[in-house]
């Protein structure tokens, strides 16, 4: 059950983002170099992604056996660590591509995630994209897994989070792979599919966690130490620009939502 729990989630959030995205595209959010829109939701993904590891995979880590010095430490090296990988991720980019302004207009995403800091060049048919996009993919799997190993709930939430931040992400990679080609059909199609590697690494993270149950705990650290560092390394600092009051406080309850929609979402299943 646990497994089929998985793959649903996974899928759901790997592929559910995209057309999410593509939707929203298709509506016009973000189509402005200085849209409001795109800002929401990036206030809301950096809400849910904190009150995720800090309401939910943290405390569930501290409730095991596990004890609290390795906890925080694993934390502290997982934030280190998707540091290094982000600027190992930055050189290889600022060595290999240019930057397009296009590709960032409005929404496109600069991911500083557990696999990839996303700087988009529209070159090569946007395999380069699609590559790193599977990676990561694969990475938010095993971290949707280990939540749902540890408690149902706290899987549905993991996943939740995990479509909120793919969201901007993913409307970046539209942009970009609409750059190279003009067929907005066939590149729904690529992104959808490197989406759903997520699943993949779901499975992976199913049987994985199984056969290290007693280091569930640190699994749940790490996933903490990624959601954290996503929101605080790469979602808030683009939020942080001169606004207008109005402006400010909107982003304020954007952000507010966020971690209301996974409070409420965690009481729902909770109470089921």
């Amino acid at each position: 059950m646990n497994l089929v729990a998985i793959i649903l989630a996974t899928l759901a959030a790997g592929i559910g983002s995209v057309w999410v995205a593509a939707l929203l595209m298709r509506a016009g959010l973000g189509g402005r170099a200085e849209g409001v829109g795109p800002q929401h939701l990036l206030s809301l993904a950096a809400g849910a992604l904190l009150a995720t590891a800090f309401m939910h995979l943290l405390p569930e880590a501290f409730e095991s056996q596990a004890g609290a010095h390795d906890l925080f430490a694993t934390l502290l090296v997982g934030v280190v660590f998707f540091f290094l990988l982000d600027k190992a991720e930055l050189w290889h980019h600022g060595h290999e591509h240019s930057h397009p302004e296009a590709a960032h207009a409005g929404h496109a995403h600069a991911h500083g995630d557990h696999h990839h800091h996303h700087h988009h060049a529209p070159r090569a048919g946007g395999w380069a994209v699609l590559t790193g996009d599977s990676v990561h993919c694969f990475g938010d799997g095993i971290l949707i897994a280990s939540a749902f190993m540890a408690d149902m709930r706290l899987g549905v939430i993991a996943a939740l989070s995990v479509l909120a931040h793919e969201v901007p992400h993913h409307m970046g990679d539209l942009v970009v792979l609409r750059q190279t080609s003009p067929n907005r059909r066939m590149a729904l199609v690529k992104v959808s599919l490197a989406g759903a590697v997520t699943a993949l690494g779901g499975v992976v993270g199913y049987f994985l966690v199984e056969q290290l149950h007693d280091f569930l705990p640190y699994f749940l650290a790490v996933a903490s130490s990624s959601f954290v560092y996503v929101a605080l390394a790469d979602l808030i600092p683009q939020l942080q620009k001169r606004l207008t009051a109005r402006e400010t406080v909107l982003q304020i309850v954007w952000l507010v939502a966020g971690m209301a929609i996974v409070t409420l979402v965690s009481g729902l299943a909770h109470a089921h």
